[in-house]
């Protein structure tokens, strides 16, 4: 039986896009895929079963493109690590209604506009979120460290949570409403 593919990642706040982007050119990163908006929307069940056993059904629409992401409960480590099954789809709305006929609704929606660059052992991605700007680092252990400390940051800079988490955090602390809502920078 194989082994289920493993996301191993991280995420370092930065005061802005052009802090976070002059940050990832000097440690030498190339770009991988330009500037592009990720329109999400987890899906669950009615009784929230897959939010209760900590795991993540997600459609991801990058213009034309469609993405289906399945994430396993975070396990416990300095880094964020947890299963994840992603494919790509050809039509990721008509996805989205074959879920939802399947009986998972949409349980919120968000957006971010994201950048990627490649580094040796790492996927670096600069997003901009409601919640902040954020570069993520995903890829191996060595990888994800090297790159963090070329952004002058350390284990103690990482953030594990997701950004549902962060956008629920960020929305309570400015009395907003639900992160459900389309985002214009």
């Amino acid at each position: 039986m194989m082994r289920p593919p493993v996301e191993r990642e991280i995420k370092l706040r930065f005061a802005s896009a052009d802090a976070a982007r002059r940050a990832v050119e000097a440690s030498g990163a190339t770009l991988l895929r330009g500037r592009r908006l990720q329109e999400d929307t987890l899906l669950d069940t009615s009784e929230h079963a897959l939010r209760q056993g900590g795991c993540t059904l997600r459609i991801r629409l990058e213009g034309a493109e469609g993405f289906v992401t399945f994430k396993g409960p975070v396990q416990p480590a300095t880094m964020k690590v947890r299963e994840e099954m992603e494919t790509s789809v050809g039509d990721g709305r008509t996805m989205l209604e074959l879920f939802e006929r399947l009986g998972f609704t949409p349980s919120i929606r968000y957006q971010k506009y994201r950048e990627e660059f490649s580094a040796p052992g790492v996927v670096v991605a600069i997003d901009e979120t409601p919640a902040g700007v954020f570069v993520e680092l995903e890829g191996d252990e060595q990888g994800i460290a090297r790159m963090a400390s070329a952004l002058g940051c350390s284990e103690r800079d990482y953030i594990r949570a997701s950004y549902l988490t962060l956008f629920q955090a960020h929305h309570e602390a400015s009395g907003l409403p639900s992160p459900d809502v389309p985002f214009q920078p």
